[in-house]
């Protein structure tokens, strides 16, 4: 286990944060789209929110992936075709979230059947990829070449990797509600459904938290590496403070700073997946004719990792400079005078 596979095998989870963080508050914000916006000017407000940033954040994601493939070629081959009825349905709902917004500025006579699918495109990735990752977690029937040998989809499906999932969509929604509630005007009727929302689902979501975590430690038993017990349950409380100060944040109306510790409980969730799982890649169920996919078995050569570094060492400066100026040029809170 070289020095780069370890890097390179946190980067990849910092990415996949990213995204969580990023992508979360559009899917969020995309599932509770009805629910929010009443008024054609209200869904206007709720697209506007997002427009300007939702397609950058799925950057995060295809890094991510592309990340896998470089560094750890056996463990995407492992996940992306086992999982490849659930990632086809994430790539899916993608792709039918970003058409339904452009169309639904151009085309307001099929006004309702692209809100729909506005609504379903950001369902299908919120709630899946949560279930995608818990698996990783919670380990998949392999065959001795290294093949997911169980039923595709439904054999993904668990009581941990569901409850996991859930987890993950409510942070979605949360995410979306708290977005939605910092960038609409205090006096507009979306704000204060908003914030009720936000409620909500961040109190669900620290509820299936803690569900979540008596199943890990009851079904999943995950053998942690030495040192990183201290580090899960430093990222554990952490994940739960970050929440619980933006709900007492929230209720006293500051809002960014609410969707502020939303993100950071969520990139603590990410890093606690992270430390729950190394150094494996993909674990693979008792009883499975293959073994685990480690950071050992996986990793690319470390030639290839060196490269790897170089670029990001250039590429990621530049994603986050891209994105600086993004979120500071459409800074400030909307009004029914933007959207008009």
């Amino acid at each position: 286990m070289s020095v780069l596979s370890v890097l390179w095998f946190f980067l990849i989870f910092v990415l996949i944060a990213g995204y969580f963080v990023l992508d979360g508050f559009d899917l969020g914000a995309g599932v509770l789209y009805r629910a929010l916006a009443k008024t054609e000017g209200e869904r206007a407000l709720v697209r506007r929110s997002i427009g300007p940033v939702w397609d950058g954040n799925e950057v995060w994601l295809l890094t991510a992936g592309g990340a896998l493939f470089a560094a750890f070629p056996a463990a995407y081959a492992t996940t992306f075709s086992g999982f490849y009825l659930a990632v086809m349905l994430v790539l899916f709902g993608l792709i039918v979230r970003a058409v339904s917004l452009e169309f639904r500025a151009h085309d307001p006579k099929w006004g309702r059947v692209w809100d729909a699918c506005f609504t379903i495109g950001s369902f299908l990735p919120a709630l899946l990829l949560g279930v995608a990752l818990a698996n990783v977690l919670a380990g998949i029937p392999m065959a001795a070449n290294g093949d997911y040998s169980g039923v595709p989809l439904l054999g993904l499906l668990s009581p941990f990797t569901l409850v996991v999932g859930l987890l993950g969509f409510a942070m979605c929604l949360s995410a979306g509600a708290a977005w939605v509630a910092a960038k609409v005007d205090k006096a507009n009727p979306v704000h204060a459904r908003a914030e009720k929302l936000r409620r909500v689902w961040q109190v669900v979501a620290i509820a299936l938290f803690v569900i979540a975590s008596v199943l890990t430690f009851a079904v999943v038993k995950p053998q942690l590496a030495s040192g990183m017990i201290v580090l899960g349950v430093v990222f554990a409380l952490a994940f739960v403070g970050c929440m619980a100060a933006s709900l007492v944040l929230g209720k006293k109306g500051a809002d960014l700073p609410a969707f502020l510790l939303q993100s950071a409980a969520a990139v603590c969730l990410v890093a606690l997946m992270a430390v729950s799982l190394f150094p494996s890649l993909v674990v693979a169920t008792p009883g499975s004719a293959g073994a685990s996919i480690t950071l050992m078995s996986a990793a690319s050569s470390d030639l290839s990792l060196a490269w790897m570094t170089g670029i990001a060492c250039v590429g990621v400066p530049l994603v986050l400079v891209y994105h600086v100026i993004v979120y500071r040029t459409f800074r400030g809170r909307l009004t029914e005078k933007d959207v008009a």
